[in-house]
C-alpha cells in the first residue's frame, strides 16, 4: 500500500496556529488604541447583524476560522456559518452571518475578509488543477511554498479545494533533494541517490525513538486514523496505553529522494524509496520515467514537480505519474472577494 503524508484537514493544530496569527493580526491592527473611527462614530452600547456574502465565484474554504476570529476579537460576536468549507460559491451568495457589537464587529471585519479571501483563493485554484487532471491517476500536491506562519491554513484551503498535502514541514517527512547530496559526505565522496536513502533508512533502523511529536497541553498532535503513515507501534494502537497528554509518539517518516536523471532514477529504485521525485523532467522523460519504475520498481510512487501550470498540467498527469507538486497552489492563488454587507 502507497504511504501519504499527514493531510492538514480542519484541527486543533490549525485552531492554534491562527490564534498565534491572530496575536500579531490584531496588534497590527489596532495597537494598544483600538479603532479611532468606531470610538468616534458608533456607541458601545450598539449591537446588530452583518452577512458575509462571497462577490465573485470560487470554493468555499475558512468557513470554520471566522468563529476563532471573532472571539479573538470580543466574546460579544457571534458566527452562524450558512455553507460547509469545500462547497463552490457563487457571486452575491450569502456564507454566514455576524451577530453582536457592532465596533467589536467593525473591529473584525477586516480580518475575517481577508482570510476568507486568501484561503478561498487558494481553494479555488487548486480545484481548476484537480479537475484538469480528472480521469487520471494524478493527484495534486501543494509544496512548503506558503506564506510565513499561514502553513497549515493554506495546506487546508488545499484540501477544501480537493488537493493533497505534501509534507507539512522540515519535521514529518524525508525529502532527500539535490543539496542534500551534494554537501553530505559517503565513503566515495558526495552521496549518490541510492546511498541516501540507503544512509536514511539505516539512520532510522538505528535511531526508532529520538524523533517523535510530544504532545503539548494545549492541543494534539495526533495523525488522524486515516493518515497512511499513522506510527503502527503508536500509543493509539493500543487499546490499554493510557492517555498522557506528555507521551511521545516515534513515527517512521516516508523517505522520498529528488533526481534530475533518468540514470539517478534507475540507481535508486534498486533501494525503493518510498516516493521519487521528478524534478524538471520533460513529457517524454517523464513517459520514460514511469516505464523505468514500473519495470524495475512498480510499488515506487512518482511525483513529478518544476514549472507545472495550468496549461501543462493535464499533459503531466497523462504520463502515468501518481502525484503532481505545485507551488503555485499556495504562493500564486488570487484572494477570492467577500464583503460584509448589514442586515
Amino acid at each position: 500500500m502507497f504511504r501519504d503524508f499527514h493531510q492538514n484537514n480542519w484541527s486543533p493544530e490549525i485552531e492554534h496556529e491562527l490564534q498565534r496569527l491572530l496575536q500579531i493580526a490584531i496588534a497590527e491592527d489596532t495597537d494598544i488604541i483600538g479603532d479611532l473611527t468606531s470610538h468616534a462614530l458608533i456607541s458601545e452600547q450598539l449591537h446588530g447583524s452583518a452577512s458575509i456574502r462571497s462577490r465573485e465565484d470560487g470554493v468555499m474554504a475558512g468557513i470554520q476560522a471566522v468563529a476563532v476570529i471573532l472571539q479573538a476579537i470580543s466574546p460579544t460576536l457571534h458566527w452562524q456559518p450558512l455553507i460547509a468549507d469545500g462547497s463552490p460559491i457563487s457571486a452575491g451568495d450569502k456564507i454566514g452571518q455576524i451577530n453582536g457589537q457592532l465596533q467589536s464587529m467593525l473591529m473584525a471585519e477586516r480580518l475575517v475578509l481577508n482570510l476568507l479571501g486568501k484561503l478561498s483563493g487558494i481553494a479555488t485554484l487548486t480545484q481548476k488543477y484537480v479537475e484538469a487532471v480528472a480521469g487520471t491517476p494524478a493527484k495534486i500536491y501543494d509544496t512548503r511554498k506558503t506564506t510565513l506562519g499561514w502553513r497549515r491554513l493554506e495546506k487546508y484551503a488545499v484540501r477544501c479545494g480537493g488537493g493533497r498535502n505534501h509534507r507539512t514541514g522540515l519535521f514529518d517527512a524525508v525529502l532527500i533533494k539535490d543539496n542534500h547530496l551534494a554537501i553530505g559526505q559517503s565513503n566515495s565522496g558526495h552521496f549518490t541517490p541510492a546511498e541516501a536513502v540507503i544512509q536514511t533508512r539505516e539512520f532510522f533502523r538505528l535511531h526508532p525513538n529520538s524523533f517523535h511529536f510530544e504532545r503539548l497541553p494545549e492541543y494534539s498532535l495526533e495523525y488522524p486514523k486515516d493518515s497512511l503513515d499513522y506510527p503502527k507501534d503508536s500509543p493509539e494502537d493500543s487499546k490499554d496505553s493510557p492517555e498522557d497528554e506528555n507521551q511521545f509518539v516515534p513515527f517512521i517518516p516516508i523517505i522520498e529522494i529528488e533526481v534530475d536523471t533518468l540514470e539517478q532514477l534507475q540507481e535508486v529504485l534498486r533501494v525503493k524509496p518510498d516516493i521519487v521525485l521528478l524534478d524538471n523532467m520533460l513529457l517524454p522523460q517523464l513517459i520514460q520515467a514511469v516505464e523505468i519504475r514500473n519495470r524495475l520498481a512498480p510499488d515506487v510512487e512518482l511525483e513529478a514537480s518544476g514549472g507545472i501550470n495550468l496549461k501543462t498540467v493535464g499533459a503531466v498527469a497523462t504520463t502515468g505519474v501518481e502525484r503532481i507538486s505545485v507551488g503555485a497552489l499556495t504562493h500564486s492563488a488570487i484572494a477570492l472577494d467577500f464583503g460584509l454587507d448589514w442586515e
